[in-house]
């Protein structure tokens, strides 16, 4: 797929306010600071669209992007920032929750894993959740520039055994780099192929 526009459309703070339910979306979802807005940038090759940020827990909206006037790229708020309160973290729960689970024309949600670190229990549970709901998905590890491919495997096996307790068929896989856009053409692929069956 080549990306010849992309535009933002609206941030909204639940999914009732999103715009109309006229295209497929595919939305990005991912714990704090697990490189999701660089992710996007580098998949759709525009510098500052997602705004990224040293701090997590900067995307707090759910932001559309409309990309070839064909189809809507979401930006959800991160899960798992500690940093905010309480009433906060279930605010921003809800308001994922809902969209995910209420949103018509939301076809696929990527779920983005740091490749880096030990398998997170929020992430085996987020995962968990959209299989329960019967919501498609596909895993994406990020950051894998940031280690050996060794380690990268390591990770990626230790955390596809812990699903599989879960799971009996394992979800989609693919493997990423914002810095050095490895993943970006299979991600892309990816989109493409959901999107015909739309």
């Amino acid at each position: 797929m080549e990306i010849k526009n992309v535009e933002f459309v609206v941030s909204s703070s639940n999914f009732l306010q999103c715009p109309q339910t006229d295209k497929p979306e595919i939305a990005f979802i991912g714990r704090s600071n697990v490189g999701k807005s660089s992710l996007i940038n580098m998949i759709v090759n525009r510098k500052g669209l997602a705004k990224t940020s040293s701090q997590p827990g900067k995307t707090q909206l759910i932001n559309h992007f409309l990309v070839n006037n064909q189809w809507y790229l979401v930006d959800l708020p991160g899960y798992g920032y500690a940093k905010i309160s309480k009433k906060q973290r279930e605010k921003f729960s809800l308001m994922i929750k809902n969209y995910i689970l209420k949103r018509e024309n939301l076809i696929t949600t990527f779920v983005l894993v740091d490749s880096r670190i030990d398998v997170q229990k929020l992430d085996i549970e987020f995962i968990n959740f959209l299989g329960e709901k019967k919501q498609p998905l596909v895993i994406i590890f990020t950051k894998i520039d940031k280690q050996s491919k060794n380690e990268t495997n390591k990770n990626i096996e230790k955390f596809c055994n812990e699903l599989k307790n879960y799971w009996s068929e394992l979800p989609d896989i693919l493997i990423s780099s914002a810095e050095t856009k490895v993943g970006r053409e299979e991600i892309l692929n990816k989109i493409k192929e959901i999107i015909a069956h739309f």
